[in-house]
């Protein structure tokens, strides 16, 4: 065996075993949990803008944009900007990777690869920001409920047959909401791609933890996840190109993770 699949193998071996290392998860686990009053995830930037996720995740992210190589990334819930920059840069660096493998002329204005991002709210100071950097090019902001039809036939008209598309779902945490999100985005994910729900670690924590939010245990992301699963599972919708829907969890990346706000939320289309 070559070197680089001997390292390969030896990494999945000892991503496995950790998939089946209870302590390791409750670690994991008590870690978070201890670390929520510190804001731990808000200390974080992306291309100068604050991002509010785990470093872990934002790797995950960025294996995922490398290896799917999308043309559309959509993205639900937007605060600060720093998730749309992650990926609008990823897209820029594809961008210029087939440049250079192309032999050609970098032309940052030509690429089709954009970021859609959909928020309620786009605070002004944000949207400010946002706009004013050098990656705003690749990025459509959409303003309005993430579930409301107008914004949803908005996101769905802006992708065509031909675009390879990654869905990132990060916005209110609700069960309803985010199985409405579900239910409105995940048939937009390219085949071999990826819709990533965030947040599904709620579930995982002691009840009570968020008293002025809607969500909690048993009303969150991960129990959206679970339904909309089990539904697609029993009556596969159809997506755009009349190909039926299905998705599967991706644990091997929880399990090199380890620690994640997604647990059971990185979905591959199957």
């Amino acid at each position: 065996m070559d070197p680089i699949a001997r390292f390969e193998a030896e990494c999945h071996d000892e991503i496995t075993a950790l998939g089946h290392d209870e302590r390791a998860k409750a670690l994991s686990r008590e870690w978070i949990q201890a670390t929520l009053g510190h804001h731990y995830s808000y200390h974080f930037t992306i291309f100068g803008r604050p991002i509010i996720q785990f470093p872990q995740d934002m790797v995950a992210i960025q294996e995922l944009i490398w290896k799917i190589r999308p043309t559309v990334i959509v993205e639900t819930g937007i605060a600060h900007g720093g998730s749309l920059l992650l990926s609008a840069g990823m897209l820029a660096l594809l961008d210029y990777t087939d440049a250079v493998e192309a032999g050609g002329v970098f032309d940052v204005r030509a690429s089709r690869r954009r970021v859609i991002g959909v928020d309620i709210e786009v605070r002004p100071h944000n949207r400010k920001a946002i706009e004013a950097h050098p990656l705003s090019h690749k990025i459509r902001i959409i303003e309005g409920s993430s579930v409301a039809s107008d914004v949803v036939d908005a996101v769905r008209a802006d992708i065509t047959p031909e675009d390879t598309v990654l869905v990132f779902l990060d916005s209110n945490h609700t069960h309803a909401h985010v199985l409405a999100e579900l239910e409105a985005y995940a048939s937009l994910t390219s085949k071999g791609s990826y819709c990533v729900v965030f947040d599904t670690i709620i579930e995982d924590l002691p009840a009570g933890l968020y008293p002025e939010r809607d969500w909690d245990v048993g009303n969150n992301p991960k129990t959206a996840v679970h339904e909309y699963l089990e539904k697609i599972s029993r009556n596969a919708p159809l997506d755009a190109q009349g190909q039926p829907v299905g998705f599967e969890i991706d644990r091997s990346l929880e399990d090199k993770l380890l620690i994640t706000v997604a647990p059971d939320g990185y979905l591959r289309r199957v």
